[in-house]
């Protein structure tokens, strides 16, 4: 009688097991940044509305893959998803960098907007590469942090600017600056051994990631909201049962919700957090913001050459 419990016991686990499905998830940022937090949320209430079916196992701070591998991962299916800043893979295709392309939407309202009209040609595109977009959460606004205090762009003439993706080398460029290209993990130590002197990130990577230890002038410019990504493996989702698809997409949306709320909230309790750090915080900008406006004009021309009529459709709809 007991081994046949035991057998039965021991059936009743392999078949849970077998029923049970493990995702990974990568992403290039900290467990302390309010993306990885919502990624938790998203993962915690995957589990719970899947009862358990899917379970998603976070890799935050680029520990898997690194923050400019995660896309290729699960494009290729090293990993189920992963969440990866759609901007920094403009250089692959230009449609990716709609939302870093300064001054082009600069409020939450508008990036919300931004956002919606460039959906059907992000899902389109990620589609034709074996990816389906999760949902979207934009990083506060880009803003400029120097060790040195700028008062006109002409200021970083020569410097080393830190970039993260083809906008911020562009605008490097057009300032006569030299474009250093390192990801958020490894800033701090670039900042430390003097590789970077300035560089466009959100209040939020300021906080998160120290930045105000050697960085002591903020420019609260705003010049865009560029959104993180979450996405997953196309065969990876149509493996799963249609109940799981739907719990998963229904998840997805509430934590999109979440996350655009969270970032919009956080912002000026990030600013306020730079100033108390002792960090000059500069929040009206006026000749900063009107030089990169019109710096801004210039690579919306530039992008709607590259992009075309996909292009064009996005900016139109966005400007209705």
């Amino acid at each position: 009688m007991k081994k046949l419990f035991v057998a039965v016991a021991c059936a009743a686990l392999s078949t849970l097991s077998a029923a049970q499905t493990q995702w990974d998830l990568p992403s290039g940022y900290g467990h302390n940044t309010f993306q990885v937090e919502n990624l938790t949320w998203f993962a915690q209430e995957v589990d719970k509305a899947t009862g358990g079916k899917l379970k998603i196992t976070l890799h935050p701070g680029a520990s898997l893959f690194k923050a400019n591998e995660i896309k290729r991962a699960v494009q290729s299916g090293q990993t189920q998803a992963g969440e990866f800043i759609l901007s920094g893979s403009a250089n692959e295709n230009a449609l990716f960098g709609v939302d870093s392309i300064p001054f082009l939407a600069t409020t939450y309202a508008q990036a919300k907007k931004l956002d919606a009209a460039s959906r059907p040609t992000l899902d389109k595109l990620l589609a034709s590469q074996g990816m389906m977009l999760l949902y979207t959460v934009p990083w506060p606004g880009q803003s400029l942090y120097s060790k040195s205090p700028v008062t006109t762009l002409s200021d970083l003439k020569g410097t080393k600017m830190r970039t993260y993706n083809p906008a911020t080398t562009r605008i490097a460029e057009l300032i006569g600056a030299q474009p250093v290209t390192i990801q958020l993990a490894e800033l701090p130590q670039a900042l430390a051994t003097g590789g970077v002197a300035n560089f466009l990130t959100s209040s939020a990577s300021g906080v998160d990631s120290k930045l105000y230890e050697q960085v002591k002038y903020f420019y609260d410019v705003n010049a865009w909201l560029p959104r993180n990504g979450v996405v997953v493996n196309t065969k990876a989702f149509k493996a799963l049962d249609a109940t799981t698809q739907a719990a998963v997409l229904q998840v997805a949306t509430a934590a999109g919700e979440r996350g655009w709320k969270v970032s919009d909230q956080k912002d000026d309790e990030y600013l306020k957090t730079l100033a108390a750090k002792g960090m000059t915080v500069d929040r009206s900008s006026a000749k900063l913001k009107a030089e990169l406006a019109a710096i801004g004009e210039q690579m919306t021309a530039e992008w709607l050459k590259k992009t075309g009529a996909e292009g064009q459709a996005i900016v139109d709809a966005y400007r209705k």
